[in-house]
């Protein structure tokens, strides 16, 4: 979405970012991500120049969510090693502590984009698993070794029929 970093945006776009990791399933995200999307706002409503019009993008790929911020305005941005009781300067050190990763790239020629990653964790669905038992069980007949009048009831190469009905 494109819009103008204006603190009653941020806001906005705070609660369209909880909405879509909602939808997604990905509800234990979204503190993280509306923390990082807000500072990297912030900066472009503090630092951003010739105006504060940027876009944000959130993408989901696989196991890896990517928030980005894009702004028109070249200028790197630096984590400071803020005073202890400063009032700002600590954003970008923050989203570096709660994400698995973050950068910034140059956008063309006049704009940049900063990102930052979160792990989705979302558990593989796999098939139970079966615990072995201590105990030596007779190993189940194969296919191959029941007696040959099975396989002159059935044709070589039968289609596969389903075992529930309908």
């Amino acid at each position: 979405m494109e819009l103008q970093a204006l603190p009653s945006r941020i806001g906005q776009v705070r609660r369209i970012v909880s909405a879509q990791l909602r939808y997604w399933h990905l509800d234990a995200l979204i503190d993280r991500a509306s923390l990082g999307v807000t500072e990297l706002l912030s900066n472009v409503h503090r630092h951003a120049q010739p105006d504060k019009t940027c876009t944000v993008e959130i993408e989901l790929l696989l196991d890896r969510l990517t928030v980005s911020v894009r702004d028109g305005d070249p200028r790197m941005p630096v984590v400071d090693d803020a005073e202890p009781l400063a009032t700002c300067g600590r954003g970008l050190a923050m989203v570096a502590a709660m994400s698995e990763s973050w950068g910034v790239r140059p956008d063309g020629e006049s704009g940049k984009v900063v990102w930052f990653t979160l792990p989705t964790s979302a558990p593989a669905v796999a098939a139970p698993t079966r615990r072995r038992r201590a105990v030596q069980e007779k190993p189940a007949r194969r296919f191959a070794e029941v007696g040959a009048s099975a396989d002159v009831l059935r044709p070589e190469h039968a289609p596969a029929r389903s075992a529930v009905a309908g």
